[in-house]
């Protein structure tokens, strides 16, 4: 049978082929909601487990340092034991640590949990868009991509309204108990869906070792420095500097090993392909943005409008209507439209998301995200979707698996770095506010004299007519206004500097390449 008879033979996947994407689309689910799921529970687990603030941020950097490292393992991992065998293992191990968090009652065995849940956790997620691209015939790609698209984009945003809601209604280790369910319906799906494929493990002999421990060194430090980095005033701590230094090493050993092994455990010479290069470094600005508004957005809305956690929640997840509501067209844009055009028109809906919260003030509420989200919703849609697709429709079938893998950690390592450099920028920039905020504020000032004498006063009627104790409380108020002003001019900065991030990845969209359609089709032979 010819190549064109047999592409033409195979144009619709088989029922087998969608029971495998479902199980890939579940096993991505799972591991991505509970990146976030415990933000919303985070008070109540340290409480719970005796950590302190600073303590309990290992809770979560614990979850995306073991996290980043396997995601790039995923495809040497599916090589060495088969696809199958790899999410069994992964979706079992999982399961084991998602029950040791929920079950914890002290600090070490919560960070042992999320540990092995972001080890394993962290498989599942590369291997459902390699699923999409193996088992599905070129035309239904779309389709795939989409179920897994919407998947990792929505986690993040409804984990903490699930999270809070369990914390709420039964308890925070229920976020855990959750995955129990879920991974019984994992299991029966990839036996249904995904043939069994024999264990290559002489490979093991000849592995990249040196890469492998070069990569796991290199990003799990680099991981930890970013994330911790802030709160340990960076370089002025012993452990950041030390930390940086076995990064750097660990990244130096990396390097030799793509040099010298003979098949390289983590596949960088894909990015000499211009337009697959492209493609991760939009998403490394796109994870920085998204996990920027993932941060900034929760602050303004606890710290200046004074929701809750929940309430929160509820604001951030509006971004995800957009998914649910363009779900019918996603394939027929991914099939049909422009890559380009497309991601362009993505970012620039994005980027005005962010310019319209650059107009924030103290009396802002929650009410004024509504549009803001929604629009960064029809922003992330068409970013993201079509660059899912972009980057395993650019490099060979062979490679899809190393693509994926490079994809999503290139995500993450965006999420990680946007977040520090936005910590670095918010203590900075609020300083600086309230000094020169402060500065006018003086006593030549008639304004603040007045505002200070008029609330002093009323805090003498309140205090039994105490007027020294009532001007060190109105000093004290005027001192945690000027601090507000700061920290809402600073947001507002923050959210012009993810516009403008995003605005800048613009000339690199020129530089995608969609994939050729008759390339595509010859394939998927076998």
């Amino acid at each position: 049978m010819s190549v064109a008879a047999s592409a033409g033979a195979e144009q619709r996947a088989s029922l087998g082929d969608w029971i495998a994407v479902i199980a890939g689309a579940l096993g991505a689910l799972i591991a991505s909601l509970d990146i976030s799921i415990v933000n919303s529970a985070l008070p109540q687990i340290q409480g719970e487990v005796g950590a302190s603030g600073t303590e309990g941020t290992w809770i979560s950097t614990g979850y995306l340092v073991s996290e980043v490292v396997m995601i790039p393992l995923a495809a040497w991992l599916s090589r060495l034991l088969g696809l199958r065998n790899l999410l069994l293992i992964c979706g079992g191990l999982f399961t084991l640590f998602s029950m040791t968090c929920g079950l914890a009652h002290d600090l070490p065995t919560m960070i042992l949990g999320r540990v092995g849940q972001g080890f394993f956790g962290g498989a599942l997620i590369p291997t459902a868009q390699t699923i999409v691209r193996t088992r599905l015939p070129p035309k239904q790609i779309p389709i795939g991509m989409t179920l897994f698209g919407l998947i990792v984009l929505l986690g993040p945003l409804v984990g903490p309204v699930i999270g809070g809601w369990l914390t709420e209604s039964v308890s925070w280790r229920w976020c855990f108990f959750l995955n129990l369910p879920v991974a019984g319906a994992l299991f029966t799906l990839l036996l249904l869906g995904l043939p069994h494929e024999r264990m290559k493990l002489e490979r093991l002999v000849e592995a990249d070792w040196l890469g492998i421990v070069g990569m796991t060194f290199g990003l799990s430090c680099l991981t930890v420095v970013l994330e911790e980095g802030q709160r340990d005033r960076w370089f002025e701590s012993g452990f950041i500097v030390g930390l940086t230094a076995v990064s750097a090493l660990g990244f130096v050993l990396l390097a030799v090993a793509q040099a010298t092994a003979r098949e390289p455990v983590i596949k960088l010479r894909l990015m000499l392909n211009r337009s697959y290069a492209s493609v991760i470094l939009i998403i490394v600005v796109i994870g920085m943005v998204l996990y920027g508004v993932l941060y900034v957005l929760p602050q303004f809305l606890s710290l200046i409008a004074g929701y809750n956690a929940e309430q929160s929640g509820r604001i951030l997840a509006i971004s995800g209507i957009p998914a649910f509501l363009m779900m019918p067209l996603l394939p027929l844009i991914l099939g049909h439209a422009p890559l380009r055009l497309t991601v362009l028109i993505g970012l620039g809906c994005f980027a005005v998301s962010c310019f319209f919260n650059t107009s924030l003030t103290a009396d802002t509420g929650g009410d004024h995200f509504f549009f803001s989200q929604l629009i960064q919703g029809v922003g992330q849609i068409l970013c993201f979707m079509p660059l899912n697709q972009a980057s395993v429709g650019s490099v060979s079938r062979e490679d899809a698996a190393d693509a994926a893998g490079l994809f999503n950690m290139a995500r993450n390592l965006g999420g990680s770095l946007g977040l520090a450099l936005l910590g670095v920028f918010i203590d900075r920039r609020v300083e600086s506010h309230a000094d020169a905020i402060g500065q006018s504020v003086t006593q030549n000032s008639e304004l603040a004299q007045s505002r200070i004498a008029d609330q002093a006063a009323g805090f003498a009627a309140t205090n039994g007519g105490d007027l020294g104790a009532a001007q060190t409380q109105a000093l004290r108020s005027l001192a945690g206004t000027i601090h507000q002003q700061a920290m809402v001019i600073t947001y507002a900065e923050g959210f012009w500097l993810l516009g403008i991030a995003l605005i800048c990845m613009a000339p690199l969209v020129f530089l995608l390449r969609p994939p050729p359609k008759a390339a595509a089709a010859t394939e998927m032979m076998h």
